[in-house]
């Protein structure tokens, strides 16, 4: 005879074993920021760090590419290789957004098919969670990414998140193939349409820009221009010049460090502060993949003032500049309709255990 215990041990072990555990899928480790995009294997992803405070978060999926891109604040944080729907399970177009997040679903209609770090894109089975990359579309409809940028994208998105699938005559080409910034708005998913700045003007601000919210900017080196967000809309871009193009190159990233330790904040050199005007803050050096070693460094005034803005310009920019602003330089071009050379992924923020302590030192 078996005893009421051994019954329920035996219950509770034939339950589990109907559930699968779940493999680990995709490489466990980013790659440097530098990585061409073309040079990613299947698995392969780039994680530069993330901050929740850093402003409004948004996905760009394209089937095209089989790649999915994370931006933060209107800046590329994270890219990865994806597999998506397989002919006659195609994932569907358009904007959705996160209605469900379940760190270890399971799937109800495919034999308890482990599905972790899902974010539910609609209530008849899409999703994005970790699972399958071989390097084409196979899934069933879903987009699976690699665990650990799964896991990434699972703690750093909310309820809500705007995700966009994209592909090739269906979208715009910069959502189909996006670039270091973001092609679309972070709140509705709308394709964004962004004019260049006209011939003979050295740079632009927003007259309806928002008033509050986070700051991140942006420079690219091939471009020469600098572009201001805030609050995930962009508000201002310039024309800039650099005194010594080729001295730093590679995508950087730089924060600007707490109150205390702007206590000896410097200026630079081709605009002198006065008493009314804002001076430049002290920048410090986040270590993303491939420049770990840069950490923590401080930028010396050498460095900041290799970039020269217009004075107009950065009347209006200096003030915006506080403790955890953002700043990400990088050579990509930032429309890839105009250039031939590979997209760099860039960061937007640290990681929130290194941030924290520089924002509270």
């Amino acid at each position: 005879m078996w005893n009421r215990g051994a019954i329920i041990a035996l219950v509770a072990l034939l339950l589990s074993s109907t559930v699968q555990a779940a493999p680990f899928w995709g490489e466990k480790q980013s790659r440097p920021v530098d990585t061409p995009l073309v040079d990613l294997a299947p698995g392969a992803w780039i994680w530069g760090g993330d901050d929740k405070r850093g402003g409004p978060m948004a996905v760009i999926v394209s089937l095209t590419e089989q790649r999915a891109y994370v931006y933060r604040n209107g800046i590329l944080i994270g890219v990865t290789t994806v597999s998506t729907g397989r002919p006659g399970y195609e994932t569907p177009t358009g904007v959705f957004t996160v209605l469900q997040k379940d760190k270890d679903h399971h799937s109800n209609l495919y034999g308890n098919a482990p599905m972790p770090y899902q974010q539910r894109l609609t209530w008849d089975g899409i999703a994005l969670h970790a699972g399958g990359l071989p390097g084409y579309p196979e899934s069933h409809g879903c987009v699976h990414l690699p665990t650990e940028f799964a896991r990434l994208l699972f703690d750093a998105s909310n309820l809500g998140m705007t995700v966009v699938v994209s592909q090739a005559d269906k979208a715009p080409i910069s959502v189909v193939h996006p670039g270091p910034l973001s092609p679309i708005d972070a709140t509705t998913g709308a394709d964004l349409d962004i004019p260049r700045l006209a011939d003979g003007s050295a740079w632009r601000w927003s007259e309806d820009a928002p008033t509050d919210g986070p700051v991140s900017l942006v420079l690219s080196r091939s471009d020469r221009l600098l572009v201001v967000y805030r609050n995930g809309h962009e508000i201002g871009r310039s024309r800039v010049e650099l005194a010594e193009p080729g001295r730093i190159s590679g995508t950087r990233a730089y924060i600007v460090a707490s109150d205390a330790a702007n206590a000896g904040h410097y200026t630079p050199s081709s605009a002198p502060a006065t008493e009314t005007s804002p001076k430049m803050p002290n920048w410090i050096a986040i270590g993303v993949p491939g420049y770990r070693e840069a950490s923590g460094q401080r930028v010396p005034a050498e460095v900041v003032n290799q970039v020269r803005v217009p004075d107009g310009f950065k009347a209006r920019a200096l003030p915006l500049l506080t403790p955890g602003t953002v700043l990400v330089a990088t050579d990509a071009h930032f429309s890839t309709q105009t250039s031939g050379e590979h997209l760099r992924v860039i960061d937007s923020a640290a990681p929130h255990s290194w941030l924290d302590d520089i924002l509270t030192e």
